[in-house]
């Protein structure tokens, strides 16, 4: 195990006995406080300390695990749970946005906290108890609204709950912060960069990374793909959950109806059925046997009505019925027909069989019926016992059971949602989105050796250490860029080599070339450092900016020394001739630029794709062309000539009125600037010329470098 893999592993055990800790502070102050009988609940204190502590993740654990404990000794505890787990979230994205450095953002913490947990609370009591958990709110809020129900009732017992609530948030976040206090910095720091599978980012390179490609990003897609499945989870549970419990409740309750039925078909004397229906209430015994039936009813847990009834052709005739809840019972002898539901069944009641418990939404609402027979003495069926259960009860357990189940299932639907999201931050966003934005700068480095092993070494530093296809791909792809990186720097040593071979056997080329002429000496070294100053000048001004790139002007420099290559092909006897040129000489050293420039189209044939040799070219076919189209070899004007043979022109002819020439002596610095500006706009491009005259400095220093004897 390496170093930062054991940090890791320290902070993760330091996280995780946070969490056990920070629950058993929840529980115990909780349960304290619940023995004591103060309207508080002191189950935060924790949640909020390990969310500021360790992250949100951390805190959904603590708060949920806080409220499955309290569950114990508080039967409701796990429908708040989803309470827990948003002042969790709150916390944690307050703390996040380092909301609790001023007073107003600590008092808005406090207030968002208490609203939230007092009228969701609220909600859950009214629905779970139908009241307010405390007597203390529910009398309080009685008396501000003026009654014991309706809207107003409900806002003001909300309101009470977040003036208590606020109490106990208040009481809740300032012990968390102190003790908060006493952590140690490193100790805070390890165990918030233990969930880290790489070098911790800072935030302004993690919300980079999480906003990368908006919606389109991995983040957006798994936040996606997890709500659903957790939605979808949490509906299906809740189906099948609520199918469950209603199957089941109901065939307890049509057990219970059934038992009760075939009790009283069994206590029930059925010889005298007949005098009961003749002579009715005034029958010897009817009381007795009517309060027997409402002890029975009353014993069956659901059962909501119970009565005998005579089965012939026009329906049921009533012998006993019990009222409920204010409904006014049949009286003996009434007589209702048979309901839509109890039509295939006509036959077998008229012969006095048995029959299935029967479901019905008719005169008596929605309800599941059992029917049992009551014999006489002979064995004859002569009645029917019937019990009803109420559907409609059912349904209200129903509902009451689905309630419970989502308040259950929020919470951890939540902390599910946190840990899936932050599971996919962790071990796929931010990695795949470091090594992303990595490569992308190794890819716009390319060409730029120092950038690309700077690169490479920060790709290595993200320390990627996912422990899956993830980490391997990042292990490949830092291991290509390191190789990539050396491969470069060979590439480019063997380049620097070629070009330093190039430039020398361009020297020497034009070297032999200036040898020729004992008029030139050094003629091409000053050439090339003045159209170096002029091009760089240009730029400077801002002249010619989508032409004067970097490679551009160490291209033209490097060709300059080759704009008289021409001038090998040029006698001897003209070349060198101490007077003046006739014009037939004249006529003869002009072909110097074509010369130069078919020598460097061939060169160019021979080499391709060397950019440096077609401004030679250039500047060997046309540095003798004039800004005003009087030159030669073609008379080419103004911008039509290359650019790098216009600043060949302007370094030309300085560098020769300012040397000795077997014709003449050299011209004193100021005679030729003043032949040069007088030049611009007619022999030379002026912008050229500018920039020649606005670097005095730079060409002073190389005239007094091969100039030594000129006055400067």
């Amino acid at each position: 195990m390496n170093a930062r893999s054991w940090i890791k592993n320290k902070g993760a055990v330091n996280c995780t006995l946070a969490v056990v800790v920070c629950v058993i502070i929840n529980v115990v102050l909780t349960y304290a406080v619940n023995k004591v009988g103060l309207p508080l609940y002191l189950d935060t204190i924790g949640t909020i300390l390990v969310t500021a502590l360790a992250g949100v993740v951390p805190g959904l654990f603590t708060a949920v695990a806080t409220n499955v404990v309290c569950s114990l000794f508080n039967e409701n505890a796990l429908y708040y749970s989803i309470i827990n787990v948003l002042i969790a979230l709150l916390t944690a994205w307050f703390t996040r946005q380092g909301k609790f450095r001023r007073k107003r953002d600590i008092l808005f913490y406090l207030a968002a906290v208490s609203v939230v947990s007092g009228v969701l609370g609220m909600v859950i009591q009214l629905l779970l108890l139908g009241e307010p958990q405390f007597t203390d709110v529910a009398e309080t809020a009685k008396i501000l609204s003026g009654s014991a129900a309706g809207a107003g009732y409900f806002a003001a017992a909300a309101a009470v709950n977040v003036g208590l609530n606020l109490i106990d948030k208040a009481i809740s976040s300032g012990a968390a912060f102190t003790v908060l206090r006493f952590v140690k910095d490193e100790d805070r720091k390890l165990i918030r960069n233990s969930v880290w599978r790489q070098r911790p980012l800072s935030d302004e390179e993690a919300q980079k990374a999480v906003n990368l490609r908006g919606k389109r990003s991995l983040l957006w897609k798994m936040s996606i793909m997890i709500t659903v499945i957790a939605v979808s989870f949490v509906a299906i549970m809740s189906w099948v959950s609520i199918g469950v419990y209603f199957n089941n409740v109901k065939t307890e309750y049509a057990r219970n109806a059934e038992n009760c039925a075939t009790l009283v078909s069994e206590i029930v004397d059925g010889d005298s059925l007949e005098k009961y229906l003749k002579k009715g209430t005034d029958a010897e015994g009817y009381e007795e046997i009517k309060n027997l039936l409402y002890s029975i009813r009353d014993a069956s847990n659901g059962v909501k009505y119970l009565y005998i009834v005579k089965i012939d052709e026009r329906g049921c005739v009533f012998i006993f019925d019990l009222d409920y809840d204010g409904e006014e019972a049949y009286a003996p002898g009434d007589i209702v027909p048979f309901e839509e539901a109890f039509e295939p069944y006509e036959k077998a009641l008229m012969s006095g069989k048995e029959i299935e418990p029967i479901v019905s939404n008719d005169t008596w609402g929605w309800v599941l019926t059992a029917y049992k027979p009551i014999k006489n003495s002979s064995g004859v069926t002569v009645a029917y016992a019937g019990a009803d259960v109420s559907m409609n009860y059912l349904s209200t357990y129903a509902r009451d059971f689905l309630l419970k189940a989502l308040l259950i299932f929020s919470g951890f639907f939540v902390m599910i949602l946190g840990f899936g999201l932050t599971l996919s931050l962790y071990y796929l966003v931010y990695p795949i989105s470091s090594m992303t934005s990595c490569s992308r700068d190794f890819i716009k480095n390319s060409g730029k050796q120092d950038a690309i092993e700077e690169n490479a070494a920060e790709m290595k530093a993200l320390d990627i250490q996912t422990g899956d296809e993830v980490e391997d791909l990042y292990t490949s792809v830092y291991k290509m860029e390191e190789d990539m990186a050396e491969q470069l720097r060979d590439i480019r040593h063997y380049a620097d080599a070629t070009a330093k071979m190039q430039d020398g056997l361009i020297i020497t080329m034009a070297d032999m070339v200036e040898k020729r002429d004992s008029d030139t000496g050094e003629h091409i070294l000053k050439t090339a450092a003045y159209v170096d100053i002029i091009l760089r000048g240009l730029r400077e001004k801002g002249y010619y900016t989508d032409k004067l790139t970097d490679k551009y002007i160490a291209d033209c420099i490097r060709s300059a020394p080759l704009h008289d290559v021409g001038k090998i092909n040029i006698p001897d006897a003209v070349l060198n001739k101490p007077g003046k040129l006739t014009d037939e000489e004249f006529e003869i050293m002009k072909t110097h630029t074509t010369a130069g420039k078919n020598i460097m189209e061939n060169a160019i044939s021979t080499v391709q794709g060397e950019n440096y040799l077609k401004e030679a070219r250039n500047m060997a076919g046309y540095h003798h062309e004039r800004w005003d189209g009087r030159g030669y070899p073609e008379g080419l004007k103004g911008e039509v000539i290359p650019l790098s043979a216009r600043v060949m022109s302007v370094a030309d002819v300085f560098d020769a009125l300012t040397s000795a020439r077997v014709y003449k002596p050299p011209f004193s610095m100021e005679k030729a600037l003043s032949i040069i500006q007088e030049g611009a706009g007619t022999q030379f491009d002026p912008k050229c010329v500018e920039a020649f005259m606005d670097s005095l400095p730079e060409v002073k220093k190389v005239l007094k470098k091969y100039n030594q004897d000129m006055d400067l």
